[in-house]
């Protein structure tokens, strides 16, 4: 045989060989396209038959449950709002008060609140946050077991984290600290840095009244501004929480005041009204009900009992 008939054997035999290797590689390639299908397929399904994925609180389910616009991922629940009416209690400084203070009211000793603190836990509540609250009306988030219940602690005291922290910890419970930007110094009775932090990874819930506690309503636009929105973005930075709520301070507001908290990105505010916050109300004007000082723990009972359907309140008051 010569060796151009050698060398055209040999090229029917790689082209031959080219033949049998684009089959194998086509029947593959074939089969993963079908294996890619019956995957997207079931896949799909599974999607379908699973519950939506579930989103921490926002500003938007506050805003939502109270007819504003917003788009949130539904819970697990289904995404249908709650309807859970929720007592809101307002603390202050949890200790005696000094000789001369200007509001002894504020002050409940800290045997005091642990007596209420246990007392609300033998009738069946136990505390949640405010954005809790809020996905449980937009989108039907679970509250728990037995009654919710929602502690603020106004103005950032110190005896805060040294006395009701520690009462609400052993029960397995949390609050919400609505923390003046501009507060006491530790020196003075206030909050430090370290003791909020501490407060925010045992769970409470970082809100705010404000740089200054100022009143509100007399406020320039500018001023208005760095109250609310400022403060809002310092304390988002600082502590890498959301801040969804705003306390009007002294319960003083108007319609410039509401305007401008929404314009900041807040879910709502709460007020100084006594009542339960419920999803009927306008979540930007939601009732609390202040503890006093000398209430004891069935007193404080009979107070959330009360004010069920207690009727509105001023908007404002004295202190706080």
């Amino acid at each position: 045989m010569d060796a151009e008939a050698l060398r055209e054997r040999r090229e029917a035999r790689r082209r031959a060989l080219r033949r049998r290797r684009a089959q194998v590689f086509g029947l593959i390639g074939a089969c993963a396209i079908a294996v890619a299908a019956i995957v997207a397929i079931s896949g799909g399904a599974t999607r379908k038959k699973s519950p939506p994925a579930t989103s921490s609180a926002s500003s938007a389910d506050g805003r939502q449950a109270a007819g504003h616009s917003a788009s949130t991922p539904s819970a697990s629940s289904g995404g249908r709002p709650g309807k859970t009416a929720v007592p809101i209690l307002m603390y202050h400084v949890i200790a005696a008060p000094p000789p001369g203070a200007p509001f002894p009211g504020l002050y409940v000793p800290p045997a005091e609140f642990a007596e209420q603190m246990q007392a609300l836990k033998n009738a069946g509540w136990h505390a949640v946050t405010l954005d809790q609250v809020a996905a449980n009306w937009r989108r039907g988030a679970s509250l728990g077991a037995g009654k919710p219940i929602v502690l603020t602690f106004d103005n950032g005291y110190q005896s805060q984290f040294t006395q009701a922290f520690p009462v609400l910890q052993r029960l397995g419970w949390v609050g919400d600290e609505n923390i003046q930007l501009s507060g006491l110094p530790p020196s003075q009775g206030g909050l430090g840095e370290a003791e909020v932090r501490g407060l925010i990874a045992a769970g409470w819930e970082l809100d705010t009244q404000g740089f200054s506690h100022a009143d509100l309503i007399r406020l320039g636009a500018e001023q208005l501004h760095y109250e609310v929105a400022v403060t809002r973005g310092v304390l988002q930075r600082r502590y890498h929480v959301p801040v969804n709520w705003f306390c009007y301070p002294s319960g003083h507001y108007d319609s410039t005041v509401i305007a401008a908290v929404r314009g900041a990105g807040y879910a709502g505010s709460t007020t100084v009204v006594p009542g339960w916050a419920s999803p009927s109300e306008d979540v930007d004007r939601l009732p609390r009900l202040r503890v006093l000082g000398g209430t004891s723990g069935q007193a404080l009972l009979a107070q959330v009992a009360s004010t069920r359907e207690a009727p509105a309140a001023p908007s404002s008051y004295n202190g706080g």
